[in-house]
């Protein structure tokens, strides 16, 4: 099977278990949306799908082959992490140098097109860069790889609006004309709900949703009235949260909505992405 397969994966660190049996499939030519909240597993997920840190339990495959100490199938992924493993006193352009060498279809013309397009003066020394441009040199080197599997953990840390807009266009663009996997961990959800297909959920070290993003945002709305009137609607709803303000209250429903079934009094308003995690999160 292609793509990369988590299978009954487990991972402790010490009294702590950062993954509890996750298993999960991330199919070729998708861009997903790994989410969770601080702990909940998300970076420990993508270190031991990349072998920076091994797993106490299961199996990571990528294309059908194991992952673990495999040449062959971990040079097949890219991983960006928060962490910077470039030399201080490296210059940007001979971080793209190097980096080609471990991934020969590197493609060093497009990396320094995205260097212009972010102002990014590859003449640098990494050590001179601010939090934002930091962030800017991973992403480009990640996205001029061509690895068919791209990890990006908290890929706009310290990016400014602009430029965090500039980065979905560019991801769209390249996934447009060159489709890979793409894996954005991210805290910034409502930002990057444009650009995801697939909507992976990590919650105390488990897996509790994963589907399409439209799948999921079909099944979640809110539900505001009277208290009383909300109240009545909600008693066999499956409710993640309420809010109540004065004598209104907002319920926060997970399920298929029936018109047909809403009384008088009640407006019924869908959530995005961002408060549906948020509710699923918190539940």
């Amino acid at each position: 099977m292609n793509g990369i397969e988590v299978r009954n994966t487990s991972k402790d660190f010490g009294n702590v278990q950062a993954l509890k049996d996750v298993s999960v499939h991330f199919e070729e030519n998708k861009i997903y949306g790994l989410l969770g909240r601080n702990g909940a597993g998300k970076s420990t997920l993508l270190n031991v799908i990349t072998g920076r840190i091994f797993a106490n339990g299961g199996e990571v495959l990528v294309d059908g082959e194991t992952a673990l100490e495999n040449d062959s199938s971990l040079q097949k992924i890219y991983m960006m992490s928060e962490k910077n493993y470039y030399p201080e006193n490296m210059k940007i352009r001979d971080v793209f140098k190097w980096t080609r060498e471990f991934y020969p279809d590197f493609d060093a013309a497009y990396a320094a097109k995205l260097a212009e397009r972010f102002e990014l003066n590859t003449d640098k020394k990494v050590k001179a860069l601010s939090t934002g441009y930091s962030s800017i040199l991973k992403l480009i080197t990640a996205l001029s790889t061509n690895a068919p599997y791209i990890l990006l953990d908290e890929p706009v840390l310290g990016l400014d609006a602009n430029h965090r807009d500039l980065f979905y266009k560019i991801v769209i663009e390249k996934f447009s004309e060159n489709p890979c996997t793409i894996i954005i961990s991210t805290h910034l959800i409502e930002e990057a709900a444009g650009v995801i297909d697939h909507v992976v959920i990590i919650k105390d070290g488990k897996i509790i949703r994963d589907e399409s993003r439209d799948d999921l945002m079909s099944k979640g709305y809110m539900a505001t009235g009277a208290a009383s009137v909300v109240d009545g609607y909600i008693a066999d709803k499956n409710v993640l949260g309420t809010d109540s303000l004065g004598g209104l209250k907002t319920s926060y429903i997970l399920g298929t909505l029936n018109r047909n079934d809403v009384p008088a009094g009640i407006e019924i308003s869908k959530m995005d992405l961002q408060r549906l995690f948020i509710q699923l999160t918190n539940a």
